[in-house]
Formats: structure tokens, C-alpha cells, sequence
């Protein structure tokens, strides 16, 4: 925003962007000590990257550079060209002398989660001025929703909603969501649509791992990246076995850009090259197999990037620090710039401003370059769009390429058009002044084939879904089931994601008050290729019972899922659960819970992903479960929202 001052934390070791900063090693000098708190850990910082310039690292069969100090770095080429002409200025906001006349011409406006901020304030602009359609005033509404979901929705012209309700404009973060659109059998999408902002996708690090890996001064290619997260031992042999793994954070390709621009970077550094993977490549025997190989550093994946960044700094606010969490995490640039700006948000939709982070995030922009989201707006041609609406949404985007626009764009953490970052972003996001080496998201069919490709490369996953059965699941919910109904069929549609090589198993939890846990197991963790039956009629034999002994049931269940712990899974329990712990019997208390959880999280992890259902659930208890093992919590309080919730929490496997 505007009025966030070009101030980053003070104890911070990341130096400002290069071209602000003359004495910056990368501009060919030694950085100069500030007179702040920070002196001494950038100072010491610098001094050893100046002693040390190239440390190399050979563990294995993996070789590669780990610190250098090279003059020609990651930002070298970002100064402007003096010889090229400046870009032209944009054009002025041509708003009408008054209003037309009532009632206004609706026009709804579609985003994503990533960018639903920059066309909520895009909106705001447009509306603040008089407007004047064919004779008729113009209001611009906006509305969300997660990349993935979009698609689909368009795919199947969002019958899902009211003509009324659907949307005149969709803006995605990127074109490839009009591409799986199209490819999926859209017939109200073009094909293309009218950029109005850009993010590059990045590999965003804590600032102490970039320096201490040298990434931030010597940008690796895609290929190191995934050599670095395929190896256990990196951080202990640069000195910090504190970090643990190399953790590598992924959305899913399936609802996000991030998602799909990681997985073409690791299709790219398998095969034909970054940037130029091809259809054949996506069906390659041995592409595949190396892909698949590269998943397996993936911790889990998760729907938006501000889950990642939101565990982050749990992690350093609980003492810890960001490492604890991840070591690398595959973001667009606005992302990093909100990090380090102290905005966060733990479900991708409510946002949060608090402190600054003590460690900033650093973008890495790889050797052979990165994807940029172009944002592109178009206006849909479906039946519920008539000619009236379709002018003022054209009007709108419009506006959007302005220069009042456009400095919304900047205003809000994108670059506009001509690439540029409003000063404050910059600064705060550590970013360069240009994107270096900028790459489109390629062709519908590349696009469509990695979708397609996904469920094959992907880290396999071995999750327990673990179901509160106490008497107050038996309460029946708005629409006409009871609460536990209700999850039944949350449970069974999001079993549709899970594919043959995924286990799966099913446990419940009560009890009539004794110590005993009803009815335990119900289906071991087995292939869902052979136990997808099993699965079924286990939760449709459900039936609930009397108490909630929630602590005991967890300490139980994931113990047990622990002891079969596999490295190369995703290894987690799903918690479901509507109320407080409440036993007659108690046989560990909260505190000795979360210490055991700990323990694991340290020894064989496994993640617990809870979910609250309903309005009396323990909402408190259930995100310490989840923050304790690095997994996240889901809000499911509104009952009647859990089957979407559920299919939202699968997509981190």
C-alpha cells in the first residue's frame, strides 16, 4: 500500500534491492555497516561471504556450488538500458461529467484469492468516479475464488449460480486458468484476455538459508533447486543442522499459479529445458520418473501460497524460527512483499496485518529465468451477459490500464504494465527492479497435459482420516442432516481425490465414559486402490456415541501413524471434530498432547491437518494440533460449508 513506510525490520540481514544500494557486494563493493540494531549480523554476514567465495559442497552423487560471492548475481542486469527510450506514459482515467442514470449496471467481477485485493481496490477506484454507460451508471462488484475452482466453474458456465450472480469479468492470475478453461469445455471464456498487472513466480527463502546457501548472490538453475531439496543433509553441511531438511513449499497445480509454474519449472529441469517443455515431454516415461523423483522433497501441498508463508511465521512468533517450516516456497513476488510487510492470512481469505517477520524472505530468481502471472482480465460471453453489462465491464477494464489504475496495480504489491514495482514495494519485498529473465506460462496444451500429468508425478500420500462420533454429532445442521451425515458425505466426496498408490484409512473416536476409545479403527491405512470399499462402508456405518475423548484419540492415532511413518509420503491425519475434549476418564491432558506431538513432529512427522465443525468445537485446541505438527487448520464452524472445506484440505495431497 501507499502508506506502508519503505521500512523492513530491524534486526533483518537482508540488504535493500541492489540498485538502492551502492555499496551492495552485487554492485562490485562491500556493504557498509547501518547504525541500527542489525549492524552486526549483516556486517559479520558480509565480511564471511567476502572471505569465502565459492564453497563448495559434494555429498554423494549431488555436487554442486553452495556459497559464492559472484559479481555477476541474480539483480546484475536489472538497471535500466539509458540508450532505450523511456515506456510511454499510461493514459489518464476518462470518467464522465456525472452519473448516468439508475439503476446502475451491475458488473461482477471474478478473481482470485491471490489478486482478489488489487481488484477490490481496482473496483473501489472505478466506482469513486462518475461513471456513464450507454445512459446508465456503473457499479463494479468484486468477488473470489480460488484459480482451480474458477475453471471449473467456468467450464461448466457457473450454472452453480443464478444468471444474476455469475460473473461479468473474470480475472485470473494468470492465462493459463483461461487456457484450462477452454481445455476443460468453456464456451463463454476467450481465449485471451487484457493483462493489468504482472508478479513473477518466484523461489522466496528466509533471508539467513539464501545467504547461507548462496542462492541470493549466485542464482542456482531449476535443476540445483531440486537437487538441493533432494538431499537430507544440505543444511548440517553448511553448518546448520538447526534447519533439519531442505523443505520445499508447493501449492497445488490444480488451484493455484504457483502450483502450476512449479511444476513446469521441475518438468523443465528434467527434460527439454525451463521454459520449453514440450507435450511429449509430459508424457515421457523418464520425465516422469525424474519429475516424480523432485515431488518428493515436497513437504505437502497446499491451496494458496499464504498457507506456507502464515506456518512461517508461526514458527519464528511461537520462538522458533521460519526454517522450522520451510526452507524454500515457490510464491509469486506480491507474496514475499506481504511477508515481509507483516500481512499474513491462515486460510487464504481473511488477511492480517502485525509485525514484521525478523526474517525477511528473499526472491531467488533461477538461472534460466521465471514464470510471470500476467493477470489478464477478459469479459465473459456467456447468455447471462448482455451487450449493456459487457460495455460497462469493457469500461472497466479500461480503467484498470490507466494511470489511475495502474498505480492501484503498483499500490498493491504488483508491477504494472511496463514492469515496474511502486518504490515501497521494492524496498519491502527485497525485489529487483526488473524481472529477470521473465517467461510466459505456455499453451493451452502444455497446460492441459500438466494438469493431466499431476496425479501421476505427485508425492504420494498415507493419511489417516481420524471422525469425532460423540452424542453432539447426532445435531442436525440448516440443511436437514445431522452433523454427522453431513461429514459422511464430505468424507466420501473427498475420497475422490485420492488416487490408486495413495493409502488411506479411517478411524472414529468416542466413548460410553470409560477409557476406552469406540470405535477406533474402522479401516486400516491401506492402497485406496483395494480398500476404497472399505473406506465406504466404514463411514457409512458410522454412528455416534457419547463422550469426546479428543486428546486421548489423537495421542493414540498419531502415534500409531507415526510408527509406519514412510519419507517418501505425505504422512498426516485429518482431525475432524465438533466439541471440546470430555472424558470420564482422562488419560493425557492437553500439555502432554502437544508435548508428544512435538516429539513426533521431530522424530517420524506427521502432519495433522484438524478441521472445527460446527460452532462448538475447541477452535483453540484444534489449531495448537495442527501448528504443533506444521499442518494447517481448517474452519468448518458454518456446518453446512464442510464438504467444500474437506475437498479444500485433501488438496495438500
Amino acid at each position: 500500500m501507499s502508506d506502508d513506510p519503505p521500512i523492513r525490520f530491524r534486526g533483518s540481514i537482508a540488504p535493500r534491492p541492489p540498485e538502492e544500494n551502492p555499496n551492495h557486494p552485487i554492485a562490485g563493493g562491500l556493504i557498509q555497516p547501518d547504525a541500527a540494531p542489525r549492524t552486526p549480523r549483516r556486517a559479520l554476514l558480509w565480511t564471511l561471504l567476502s572471505i569465502i567465495t565459492v564453497f563448495t559442497v559434494s555429498l554423494g552423487t549431488l555436487g554442486f556450488a553452495i556459497v559464492t560471492n559472484k559479481p555477476d548475481a541474480s539483480h546484475a542486469e536489472e538497471e535500466l538500458d539509458p540508450s532505450l527510450p523511456p515506456p510511454p506514459p499510461f493514459p489518464a482515467d476518462s470518467p464522465a461529467a456525472a452519473a448516468g442514470a439508475g439503476p446502475c449496471t451491475v458488473v461482477t467481477v471474478l478473481s482470485s484469492f491471490e489478486n482478489a485485493e488489487m481488484i477490490e481496490r481496482l473496483a473501489k477506484g472505478y466506482n469513486d468516479m462518475p461513471r456513464d454507460i450507454n445512459g446508465q451508471c456503473v457499479t463494479v462488484v468484486a468477488s473470489k475464488d480460488k484459480s482451480g475452482n474458477a475453471a471449473l466453474r467456468a467450464a461448466n458456465g457457473f450454472t452453480e449460480s443464478a444468471p444474476e450472480l455469475r460473473p461479468t469479468v473474470w480475472v485470473p492470475d494468470s492465462t493459463s486458468w483461461l487456457s484450462m478453461a477452454n481445455a476443460s469445455g468453456a464456451t463463454a471464456v476467450p481465449a485471451k484476455g487484457i493483462g493489468i498487472a504482472e508478479s513473477a513466480i518466484v523461489l522466496a527463502m528466509p533471508a539467513p538459508l539464501a545467504f547461507a546457501i548462496g542462492w541470493y548472490t549466485d542464482p542456482p538453475t531449476w535443476e540445483k533447486v531440486f537437487e538441493a531439496a533432494d538431499h537430507p543433509d544440505i543444511w548440517s553441511a553448511l553448518g546448520h543442522p538447526e534447519w533439519g531438511e531442505f523443505k520445499l513449499g508447493k501449492t497445488s497445480p490444480l488451484v493455484a499459479t504457483s502450483g502450476e509454474a512449479a511444476l513446469l519449472a521441475s518438468f523443465g529441469a528434467s527434460g527439454s529445458g525451463f521454459g520449453t517443455t514440450t507435450v511429449s515431454d509430459l508424457a515421457d516415461p523418464e520425465i516422469i520418473e525424474r519429475v516424480t523423483k523432485n515431488e518428493l522433497a515436497t513437504s505437502h501441498y497446499m491451496a494458496t501460497p499464504e498457507h506456507f508463508l502464515w506456518h512461517a511465521r508461526q514458527a519464528e512468533d511461537a520462538g522458533g524460527s521460519s526454517a522450522d517450516f520451510l526452507s524454500a516456497v515457490i510464491v509469486d513476488e506480491k507474496s514475499v512483499w506481504d511477508y515481509n510487510r507483516g500481512m499474513t492470512s491462515n486460510d487464504g481469505v481473511t488477511r492480517t496485518k502485525g509485525h514484521a517477520p525478523r526474517d525477511e524472505l528473499v526472491a531467488i530468481y533461477p538461472e534460466e529465468g521465471v514464470y510471470v502471472a500476467d493477470n489478464p482480465a477478459v469479459v465473459l460471453t456467456g447468455e447471462w451477459v448482455d451487450p449493456q453489462e459487457a460495455a460497462a465491464a469493457e469500461d472497466f477494464i479500461r480503467f484498470a490500464g490507466t494511470a489511475e489504475g495502474q498505480k492501484i496495480v503498483t499500490d498493491s504489491g504488483y508491477r504494472d504494465l511496463h514492469g515496474r514495482l511502486a518504490p515501497a514495494v521494492q524496498d519491502i519485498g527485497i525485489l529487483p527492479r526488473r524481472i529477470p529473465q521473465p517467461i510466459n506460462l505456455p499453451a493451452q496444451e502444455i497446460i492441459a497435459g500438466l494438469q493431466y500429468a499431476f496425479p501421476e508425478v505427485r508425492k504420494r500420500a498415507s493419511v489417516l482420516f481420524l471422525i469425532d462420533v460423540s452424542g453432539s454429532m447426532a445435531e442436525p445442521i440448516p440443511s436437514g442432516q445431522s452433523k454427522l451425515d453431513a461429514a459422511k458425505s464430505a468424507i466420501i466426496a473427498a475420497l475422490d481425490h485420492f488416487t490408486p498408490g495413495d493409502s488411506v484409512g479411517l478411524a472414529a473416536f468416542s466413548s460410553a465414559g470409560g477409557a476406552e476409545i469406540a470405535p477406533g479403527l474402522v479401516a486400516p491405512v491401506a492402497d485406496i486402490g483395494t480398500n476404497r470399499d472399505a473406506l465406504l462402508s466404514g463411514v457409512q456405518g458410522l454412528t455416534p456415541l457419547t463422550f469426546t475423548p479428543l486428546y486421548a484419540a489423537v495421542d493414540q492415532f498419531t502415534a500409531q501413524h507415526a510408527s509406519q511413518h514412510d519419507p517418501n509420503r505425505i504422512n498426516a491425519v485429518v482431525l475432524l471434530s465438533d466439541g471440546a475434549n470430555e472424558t470420564a476418564e482422562p488419560t493425557i491432558d492437553q500439555a502432554g498432547l502437544l508435548a508428544k506431538l512435538s516429539e513426533l513432529h521431530h522424530s517420524s512427522p506427521v502432519l495433522v491437518f484438524t478441521l472445527a465443525y460446527g460452532a462448538n468445537a475447541d477452535v483453540t485446541t484444534l489449531r495448537a494440533i495442527s501448528s504443533t505438527t506444521g499442518a494447517h487448520f481448517y474452519d468448518a464452524t458454518d456446518p453446512t460449508k464442510v464438504t467444500a472445506i474437506l475437498g479444500d484440505l485433501v488438496t495438500s495431497f
